[in-house]
């Protein structure tokens, strides 16, 4: 039998992207799935599927992955400011089994509010919500066991992600408001198609000890994204809000995104991973969303 020589822990979209495109390139790969149904759906797609539950240690088999490439797709669970599905993962690893390269997915998000600066790889970690300082657990904990074990360890700092499927069309929908444009904090954003790209560029050419921003390099507010969408989609554009409207009737989690800016530079990643975008704006993006390339 040949074993696999790729692991996906988390495989989602992007996951399944990246193995589709590892596997039409002749690799083997194997992928955590958290229900038995999606294992099976995983195995239909030539993936060799391994059912686990990060949530609980006792629920996370043995994962051999020893010299393989692997990918960290898994976000943290819901709650607290560590990251314990990433504390799960890091007790399967070993001297015996140890990967040669992990590339994991983290979050702008660990850059907390920036006031609309230019944010960098060097720009100090200030995560404001529990879910940006899981992120920074996740971060520091894959760092230590690198360390400690002497695999390489590359960190995409990726902002929203958008694409086939990954529309708010539910949201406009329901009458989904937005910001005032003059109130609506910058972000960045990235479409999944070159996200999947950038994930195998970083397995490849990413070195030890990498950080890279991951986005399309054209800051917008959430509210340009959202009329954007919907002026793209048919969709009628979203009623706008001031921020104190905002605070009386958008729940806290909505809120907690529309309270950080940012505005992310991707210099590093399309000099140092040789990256040319497919998609480096809405206006070129959105239009490649209809339709599941």
């Amino acid at each position: 039998m040949i074993l696999p020589n790729y692991t996906i822990v988390g495989c989602g979209d992007i996951g399944l992207r990246v193995a589709r495109e590892l596997i039409s390139a002749g690799h083997r790969v194997q992928a955590t799935a958290h229900f038995a149904e999606r294992g099976a759906a995983l195995e239909q797609e030539g993936i060799r599927p391994i059912v686990a539950n990060f949530d609980y240690q006792d629920e996370v088999p043995e994962l051999l992955v020893h010299g393989h490439g692997i990918f960290y797709f898994l976000p943290p669970q819901g709650g607290g400011s560590s990251d314990y599905r990433m504390v799960n993962f890091c007790r399967r690893l070993s001297v015996d089994n140890c990967p040669s390269k992990l590339v994991y997915i983290s979050t702008s998000g660990v850059y907390g509010d920036c006031g609309g600066q230019l944010v960098t790889e060097e720009t100090p970690l200030n995560p404001l919500t529990s879910r940006a300082k899981r992120r920074v657990s996740a971060e520091t904990q894959l760092g230590e066991a690198a360390s400690r074990l002497g695999f390489e360890l590359v960190i995409l700092r990726v902002t929203g992600i958008y694409g086939p499927g990954r529309l708010p069309f539910a949201q406009l929908q329901k009458g989904h408001q937005v910001l005032r444009p003059e109130e609506s904090p910058l972000t960045n954003r990235i479409h999944s198609l070159d996200l999947v790209r950038i994930c195998l560029a970083a397995m490849e050419r990413g070195k030890q000890g990498d950080v890279f921003n991951v986005c399309d390099g054209h800051p917008s507010s959430m509210s340009e994204y959202f009329t954007q969408v919907a002026e793209t989609f048919g969709f009628p554009v979203p009623e706008q809000l001031t921020m104190a409207e905002a605070e009386r009737v958008m729940n806290p989690l909505t809120l907690s995104f529309l309270k950080e800016s940012r505005r992310m530079s991707n210099r590093k990643m399309l000099a140092e991973l040789q990256i040319e975008l497919a998609y480096p704006d809405l206006a070129s993006g959105l239009p490649a969303c209809e339709v599941d390339l």
